[in-house]
């Protein structure tokens, strides 16, 4: 699956964004030139096309993530690639065909590479670039937590932080789609409300600071919309207990990331009175709980959105491989308003 990490004497043949011990993404990441692998009769030769920096990755590249591949690895757990050819005893896919990452841990952060054909899944070509660059993690984490957690019906409410992150994004689309009605939590900003009215362009219908959330006016926003039996946690610390306040009694808080590095805090009372339940979820977990199959189906069902234009892309800032260095700064900074996305 891997390509060798022998220096090419071609040079120009595979460039790959490398890193050889964990740490700061900056001083470890390095842009190096890989043998190619040959390709086996079950692989697939595949030419990266486009693939996204996402917060995993960086906690990957820092050494404190679920699944660390062995060192040295390729940097990328998603983007979309075409294929150039395949093995004897591949039937899946053919030459031309788009295809994503079916696991973490691929490497997808160079300009072309032999993976297994298991390793990899087919997408339509004709979605935009960026749609199926940015398909295989934070859709995925966005519809399974809509989804899995409570069985919410058409003008249902739920509630999230972290709004304007990858899967804050895809949570509005999606639930727009699905008739249901979002609260979304964002930080407060200097250009908030050029971000307010981005949100609710995708489909938000209340945008709410994380101090907003604290006050006593929250009362009307419940006015005219029911409680939400369904909270979005990918921010921890008081954030998330303020999500816990505002969940309606028997309400589950679904926790997937913790970008303020603090531990989520009920309070005794609500767990008691209101009988909150505090639930996690992790996609790759999901996948090892699922058939392969499932998973497409998955893939299939966001592909199906995207053509009826029910879900875009986040807010994506495309940049050369080469200034790889850029995009891991940028990723890195708060208030991100893009997605980077590497070209390759």
């Amino acid at each position: 699956m891997w390509a060798s990490f022998s220096a090419s004497a071609e040079g120009s043949r595979v460039r790959a964004l490398v890193y050889g011990h964990h740490g700061h993404p900056t001083k470890v990441v390095e842009l190096k030139n890989l043998e190619l692998a040959a390709v086996g009769g079950s692989d697939v030769h595949v030419k990266m096309l486009a693939a996204p920096i996402n917060p995993s990755d960086i906690n990957m590249i820092q050494g404190n993530y679920g699944l660390l591949p062995p060192l040295p690895a390729v940097g990328g757990n998603e983007g979309v690639g075409q294929v150039v050819a395949v093995g004897s005893n591949v039937t899946g896919v053919k030459p031309g065909d788009w295809v994503i990452p079916a696991t973490a841990g691929l490497g997808t952060w160079r300009t072309e590479a032999v993976f297994s054909e298991e390793a990899l899944i087919s997408v339509p070509s004709n979605i935009p670039l960026q749609s199926a660059a940015t398909l295989g993690v934070n859709p995925c984490t966005a519809y399974r937590m809509l989804k899995d957690f409570e069985q919410l019906q058409p003008g249902d409410s739920v509630i999230q932080n972290a709004s304007n992150s990858g899967v804050g994004q895809a949570v509005i689309q999606i639930a727009a789609a699905l008739g249901l009605r979002t609260i979304n939590v964002v930080r407060d900003r200097p250009d908030l409300q050029k971000l307010t009215d981005r949100l609710k362009k995708l489909g938000a219908e209340q945008v709410v600071t994380e101090e907003e959330l604290r006050t006593h006016e929250m009362k009307n926003v419940f006015k005219d919309m029911p409680q939400p039996r369904l909270a979005l946690n990918g921010v921890g610390g008081k954030s998330s207990t303020e999500l816990l306040r505002h969940l309606a009694p028997g309400g589950t808080m679904v926790t997937y990331g913790g970008m303020a590095k603090q531990p989520v805090i009920a309070s005794v009372s609500q767990l008691i009175f209101k009988d909150l339940k505090l639930r996690g979820f992790w996609l790759s977990q999901w996948k090892k709980d699922h058939s392969p199959d499932q998973f497409k189906e998955l893939i299939l069902t966001l592909c199906d959105l995207i053509h009826r234009g029910q879900l875009t892309a986040p807010a994506c800032s495309e940049v050369p491989l080469q200034d790889y260095q850029c995009a891991l700064e940028a990723s890195m900074q708060p208030f991100l308003s893009a997605k980077q996305i590497l070209n390759m």
